[in-house]
């Protein structure tokens, strides 16, 4: 005895040691009792717009060098790409506002495609999503490397992946913390590039003032000659191949619609500000840049940027001014790093929505102890280091893939908010002047996803289109098992609808000292009913009392305010209630226990624990589907809970019973 004695003890120290590690790399769980809890984690504009709109505001990074890049040497033509793309970013930016007031639950692109195209738009725009969000995080770390690599030696350059790889390393760690404090952690980087930029560009284009003159004429010659070889179809073809391979200038301006179930409320009026701060933000910065490109001259060089290149030639006389070139690029690197936060903040929250509706596996609805999408954020982390190792680190390889995607989704958010206004036509006064502004969007969409697919096809862009198709595909396959299991516990339904009453309806209290059954029930079901009729069949006249035990799990979906939770545990309270009345009506004494929580398993085993003390001679059941053919994606798609709390219950010395309930599947 003594020697099982140690044993326990050392098992529980090293278990609380491992608790307290995660405490402080983690944090504590989050007190769901406490009522002014969402406003404490949700984001006023000006942080929704560092932690979503930076996505945005750093695609100004590589978006516009990438353009700049693809017109070679006729760089006149970057006067046009300015004005173009700030009319591009305001175009998106007001599809997407809209997008906001008729869509206020957040979603996006997804919800958008489902409603107004149909569930086979809505999962193509969903893993669109996905795959973008996953691309977000690696081109956005990747950029944020190669620019802080700008300013170091060459031969430093070997270390590059292995930079990146701890970079999202670290932003999972930050973003299991949850939202809000990788968020106001990273807001002193937003802020210095605001300031630096505004002084790169401000200082960039109004001292080359005097410059504007000889450039608009050299403009001039060069677009004659052109004009005389080439012919203005093909200056137009040039423009539009730099206008749409710049297409990462527009990646993550869909970010803040997805996002709302984070802003603070009144959430539309947050979400149309933030929409706002980040279009404005991005037009300005990246049309400022292709000014600032084309009235300093700037030149590629090899190994490094020409963000870097310009910060340089700007500040280069200035009194410590390579120090501020370097906070300039290194704050520009560090963006990009805030930007990867969008993929960890909106990504799982596709991911949520789509095992909502049975698209994904379910438990990537479940919200960890600090209220984070841990499923979600583990998930994201680990297919961007797949895509960073698989280009090797490549940003050219990744943007290209990124765009795709990106353009993918825009366009059906476009087309759909296009069909829900000529749809609401009657109902909407101004559907003239939305649905001109959604098509107007569709067609510069589709121009920059046709010509990004067509020009990149054969240099990464098969992968994207891969990838995607994979996701549909599996998306279907998970939708297909979900319906099937449907399908059998309707039948069971049909069997269980008119359980006959056989005795007089019980009005007995609980007896503490009598054989008591638990049963853990998740609403009132054929599930539950099922296990319920299992206990009576199987151990007939053993046990004399029943208590239903049921946990209001706060997932994604019930995560939105205190109204949504308050409704939660109605729902929960009135199922336990109705097998309570069941019960009573066959003639058993019957009572419930229910409590709120995220960890179904944690909060599951402390009401047991609970109940068992006050009912000592009871045994705990639960019910768990069993298939015919179990595999390894069964077990993804149906979560372990039952196993869990018969492991975790059984160490406490409570006897506790997993009853089958058999799908012929």
């Amino acid at each position: 005895m003594p020697a099982d004695d140690s044993h326990n003890d050392g098992s529980h120290n090293q278990l609380s040691l491992f608790h307290r590690i995660q405490r402080i790399i983690i944090g504590a769980p989050r007190n769901i009792g406490d009522p002014s809890l969402f406003h404490k984690l949700s984001l006023i504009p000006l942080l929704a717009w560092i932690g979503l709109g930076a996505d945005g505001l750093s695609s100004s990074s590589y978006g516009p060098e990438e353009a700049f890049r693809a017109l070679g040497q006729h760089t006149y033509i970057c006067i046009f790409l300015a004005f173009g793309t700030a009319l591009t970013v305001f175009i998106i930016s007001y599809a997407y506002s809209r997008i906001i007031e008729h869509f206020p639950t957040g979603g996006g692109g997804y919800i958008v495609a489902t409603h107004m195209l149909g569930e086979k738009a809505g999962v193509v725009s969903g893993c669109a999503l996905l795959v973008d969000y996953m691309l977000t995080i690696t081109v956005s770390v990747a950029s944020c490397v190669d620019s802080l690599f700008s300013f170091l030696p060459l031969k430093y350059g070997h270390y590059r992946l292995m930079a990146k790889i701890f970079l999202i390393v670290l932003l999972i760690v930050m973003n299991m913390r949850g939202v809000k404090e990788s968020v106001t952690l990273l807001a002193p980087i937003f802020i210095i590039f605001i300031i630096t930029h505004a002084l790169l560009l401000g200082y960039g284009i109004f001292s080359h003032t005097s410059q504007i003159a000889p450039v608009v004429n050299e403009l001039s010659i060069n677009f004659r000659q052109d004009l005389a070889s080439i012919g203005g179809f093909g200056i137009l073809l040039i423009f539009l191949r730099a206008y749409s391979l710049g297409g990462g200038t527009y990646t993550g301006i869909e970010a803040v619609s997805n996002g709302l179930q984070v802003m603070r409320e009144p959430k539309v009026h947050t979400g149309k500000r933030t929409m706002a701060y980040m279009a404005t933000s991005l037009a300005l910065t990246a049309g400022g840049l292709f000014l600032c490109y084309l009235l300093w001259r700037v030149v590629p060089t090899e190994g490094r940027t020409l963000n870097a290149v310009l910060a340089d030639g700007v500040f280069g006389n200035w009194f410590l001014g390579y120090w501020l070139a370097l906070i300039t690029i290194l704050s520009e690197g560090a963006l990009l790093l805030v930007g990867a936060q969008t993929g960890f903040i909106d990504g799982p929250r596709v991911m949520a929505n789509m095992a909502i509706d049975s698209w994904f596996p379910r438990r990537f609805a479940a919200l960890s102890e600090r209220l984070s999408m841990r499923n979600g954020v583990l998930l994201m982390g680990a297919a961007s280091i797949v895509l960073m190792l698989y280009a090797h680190g490549s940003v050219s390889a990744l943007v290209v893939m990124y765009s795709i995607n990106v353009f993918l989704t825009f366009s059906l958010s476009e087309f759909g908010m296009s069909r829900f206004f000529f749809t609401h036509r009657k109902v909407e006064t101004k559907w003239k002047q939305h649905i001109s502004v959604h098509l107007t969007g569709l067609t510069l969409c589709l121009t920059i996803l046709t010509v990004t697919v067509i020009e990149k096809f054969g240099e990464g862009g098969w992968l994207t289109l891969i990838i995607t198709s994979c996701f549909i595909a599996l998306c279907y396959l998970i939708r297909g098992h979900y319906m099937k299991v449907r399908a059998a516990i309707r039948k069971l339904d049909e069997i269980l609808v008119g359980i006959p009453v056989t005795e007089l309806y019980c009005n007995e209290p609980v007896n503490p000292q009598a054989p008591t059954a638990i049963l853990l029930v998740n609403g009132f079901n054929s599930f539950g009913l099922h296990t319920l009729l299992s206990i009576v069949r199987t151990f007939p006249n053993t046990y004399k009392n029943i208590i239903f035990v049921s946990v209001a799990e706060i997932d994604s979906g019930a995560f939105k305010g205190v109204k949504e939770i308050d409704g939660l545990k109605e729902s929960v309270k009135d199922a336990l209630m109705k097998y309570v009345k069941v019960t009573r009506q066959h003639g058993f004494p019957a009572d419930y226990r229910m409590d709120v929580g995220t960890d179904v398993v944690e909060v599951a085993t402390d009401l047991c624990e609970s109940i068992a003390k006050d009912f000592p001679r009871s045994t705990v059941f639960t019910g768990k589907l069993v298939f015919r053919h179990e595999t390894f994606i069964f077990k993804m798609l149906h979560n372990e809970t039952a196993y869990a709390i018969q492991r975790r219950l059984q160490w406490d010395g409570i006897t506790t019973v997993i009853l089958p309930i058999r799908m012929n599947i």
